[in-house]
């Protein structure tokens, strides 16, 4: 546990991941609140709540790359103090908006969404040291984890006190303040060796999306389409067994998994490369089909969830490697915009796979995903770099943990 003591000892660290975890609960929690507000404030169906958390979902996905680029460009306080005030009015106003605005309302506000993941990791990036990184990105996904554990778990029990437009507020103050919060931080994003060369211009994006950043970013989508998956084939396994109630339990032993794993893999003292631990993932998911109840499926989930946040923070730790002073803010926009595309895939993959087979059939498409994923990966890492194709890891070598590969 040294490493983490070395990484929250950095000045300024302990405070962006609180105040970041404040923010990324409150975003992970903005689609149940909204479907909430839909089902019980305006009376629709689930469907129509369906359309309001795909047009949210499909701002987010557009939305990382431009709001990287302007980090970038203007720096992390002007985009998140820019965004939350978009995310305050889009919030406040959510109780008085007809369903057909609020459809494109929520696209807008997903398009310019707090970008609290991104800039933490850019900031994890900048702050810590080569040999502190690994450690830091996995309690950044540690973070992660229990936002999705905690955040929707939150808003469905004020909705059970209070009303949908009050939850919706909450959310909203949430979201605001934490992005207000990193802003008045204002954590560096450039490592002082690093800031000649983003001084110097921004690269040309042909020069450092090449095929190991390409590499990475499908195995983001592969990871979420996985995870994704699961979450609904979880579900199926349980409605065939009678038993749908304890969906809620197994997912949350599912993401303490994820937590333990995610501490004890930022301990090792060496890395894995993604591809072999997003592969590890899709392998031990498929034999999660065979269960038939809760007990066996809490037990079967729990491989699966001790990869889970390990894989995501090498993918983290990677793009941050990968990507060039100059262009890391629209990297890691990518990054957030192919995880979040993966998570819209995995549900329909997954729904089809239950659909045309069995429950288990579903657990069996989302391991495959993330095997094809996996696969893919390995084979683009394979491709040796040149300075002209890929220079981005020409220039940063340093970003690499040692004995790690491209990806």
């Amino acid at each position: 546990m040294t490493g983490y003591r070395q990484v929250l000892a950095v000045p300024g660290m302990a405070s962006l991941l609180g105040i970041s975890l404040l923010a990324r609960t409150a975003i992970t929690a903005d689609v149940m609140a909204l479907t909430l507000y839909v089902v019980l404030g305006l009376d629709l169906s689930y469907a129509a709540a369906g359309g309001v958390a795909a047009a949210l979902t499909a701002g987010l996905a557009l939305g990382g790359p431009l709001l990287g680029r302007m980090i970038d460009r203007r720096g992390t306080r002007v985009v998140l103090l820019a965004t939350a005030a978009v995310q305050v009015v889009f919030w406040m106003s959510v109780p008085v908006l007809p369903y057909g605005v609020l459809l494109g309302a929520a696209f807008v506000a997903g398009l310019l969404m707090v970008p609290a993941q991104s800039v933490t990791r850019q900031a994890i990036a900048a702050m810590t040291t080569a040999g502190q990184r690994r450690a830091a990105f996995a309690l950044e996904s540690v973070q992660g984890e229990l936002s999705y554990i905690v955040g929707p778990s939150v808003v469905i029990l004020c909705a059970a006190q209070t009303s949908p437009d009050v939850v919706a507020w909450g959310v909203g103050a949430a979201i605001a303040a934490g992005g207000a919060g990193i802003a008045v931080l204002d954590p560096p994003v450039r490592a002082e060796g690093e800031a000649d060369a983003a001084a110097a211009g921004r690269p040309p994006r042909r020069q450092w999306l090449g095929a190991a950043m390409i590499a990475v970013l499908i195995m983001a989508v592969g990871t979420t389409t996985l995870l994704s998956g699961v979450d609904l084939a979880i579900v199926a396994t349980l409605t065939e067994a009678g038993q749908v109630s304890w969906a809620a339990g197994v997912v949350a032993v599912f993401g303490v998994a994820s937590v333990a794993g995610g501490l004890i893999y930022g301990a090792l003292p060496r890395p894995l490369p993604t591809w072999l631990l997003l592969g590890l993932l899709g392998l031990v998911t498929i034999p999660a089909g065979l269960a038939s109840g809760w007990p066996s499926l809490c037990v079967a989930v729990v491989g699966a969830g001790l990869l889970t946040a390990p894989t995501l923070s090498t993918v983290a730790d990677t793009v941050s490697r990968l990507a060039p002073a100059g262009a890391r803010g629209e990297a890691t926009g990518l990054q957030s915009s192919a995880q979040s595309a993966g998570f819209a895939l995995g549900s329909p993959v997954v729904g089809v796979a239950v659909d045309l087979s069995t429950p288990a059939g579903g657990f069996a498409a989302a391991g495959l995903a993330g095997v094809a994923a996996a696969l893919t990966g390995w084979l683009l890492s394979r491709r040796p770099p040149s300075p002209s194709s890929d220079p981005a890891r020409a220039e940063a070598p340093d970003l690499e943990p040692q004995g790690q590969g491209p990806c």
